[in-house]
C-alpha cells in the first residue's frame, strides 16, 4: 500500500496536499454524499486523518486488467 498521506498527520481543508484528490469543492460534495474519505466534523471545522485517507486512496486504488484491442 502507497502512502500518498503522512498517517500521524491531520489535514484540515485549505491543506495543499488534499489537492491531490480534489478541491475544496468536491470534498465537500464527497462529504454530502457519504462517498468520500472519513472525516471528523468539529464545530464547522473538516480535519481529515492521514490514515483516513490513504485507506480511501487504496480503496479506489485500479488494477490494470493488461487487456488490449
Amino acid at each position: 500500500m502507497a502512502r500518498l498521506f503522512d498517517n500521524t498527520r491531520a489535514y484540515v481543508l485549505g491543506d495543499p496536499e488534499l489537492e491531490i484528490i480534489g478541491n475544496r469543492e468536491k470534498l465537500a460534495q464527497w462529504r454530502h454524499r457519504g462517498t468520500g474519505p472519513a472525516f471528523y466534523r468539529l464545530g464547522r471545522k473538516i480535519i481529515y486523518q492521514g490514515t483516513d485517507l490513504n485507506a480511501w486512496a487504496e480503496a479506489n486504488r485500479v488494477e490494470p486488467t493488461g487487456v488490449r484491442n
